[in-house]
């Protein structure tokens, strides 16, 4: 039986030192992320699609103090994506975590699922699950060199309620938690976990711009916590999920919701 290190109680929360990659970093919930991350003293890679933002993001981290550098990625693209992590061992010489944050939802329109084009059905799959299975498969290798690793997978609440209206979005969620699930079977003996989160409706810079107050307000009627969700409201679970403090959790779905979801 390997041998266990014991429980330091004083650091298992700290992600000091830790070389953390966030998908979608540089907008919305992901530039919280990778801002608070920074400021826990992980040095960050923001990998974004839009380069201008990564850029901004990344060189906010460095005037703070931080570490980070920002690497323009489409995560949908296996080139783009497998120089995502290269640039992130280049830069580092390793990587600890990745949080799979990147998604397309807030561009899509509300509408009926007979009403959804195919193509866009295939974008959102493409971004939201092919996305996130080669970003994974891109920082495993150097994972499993040193036989550690975290990867957090950002789903949706949307899959416990069943929310209508972006059919192509929440079923990309659900099958987040699916690949979630049995990844961590597959990584487990390199010493990688991979556990999940669903967010509630959390109002990110990108969410304020294309929602409306009358449905934001609605959603916090049936939360426990009455209240907007926030960003900072599911760093908690990250830096959880990426510290020594969830040594022994994988395989496992975190709803952060505010109570409108029990399970």
């Amino acid at each position: 039986m390997a041998e266990v290190e014991p429980f330091d109680a004083r650091s298992a929360l700290s992600v000091a030192g830790r070389v953390v990659i966030v998908t979608g970093g540089g907008r919305g919930i992901g530039k919280v992320y990778s801002t608070r991350l920074a400021e826990a003293g992980a040095r960050v890679v923001v990998a974004d699609i839009a380069a201008e933002e990564s850029d901004a993001v990344a060189a906010a981290i460095r005037d703070a103090g931080g570490e980070a550098i920002s690497v323009p990625t489409d995560v949908a693209d296996p080139d783009r994506a497998q120089a995502m992590a290269d640039e992130a061992e280049r830069a580092f010489g390793r990587i600890d975590g990745l949080v799979n944050n990147a998604s397309l939802m807030s561009a899509l329109p509300r509408q009926s699922w007979l009403k959804i084009p195919l193509e866009e059905w295939d974008r959102v799959m493409a971004v939201n699950l092919r996305g996130i299975f080669l970003c994974c498969r891109a920082v495993f290798p150097a994972m499993e060199r040193r036989k550690s690793g975290r990867i957090v997978n950002i789903s949706s609440s949307r899959v416990w309620t069943g929310q209508p209206n972006r059919l192509h979005y929440t079923t990309s969620k659900a099958g987040v938690i699916g690949l979630t699930r049995a990844l961590a079977r597959e990584v487990g003996e390199a010493g990688i976990a991979v556990n999940c989160i669903t967010p509630g409706f959390t109002l990110s810079e990108t969410q304020i711009a294309s929602t409306s107050q009358n449905y934001s307000a609605g959603r916090g009627d049936r939360r426990v916590f009455q209240r907007d969700q926030v960003p900072d409201d599911l760093v908690g679970t990250v830096i959880f999920l990426m510290s020594e403090a969830s040594r022994f959790i994988t395989g496992q779905t975190f709803n952060v919701d505010g109570g409108e979801s029990m399970h």
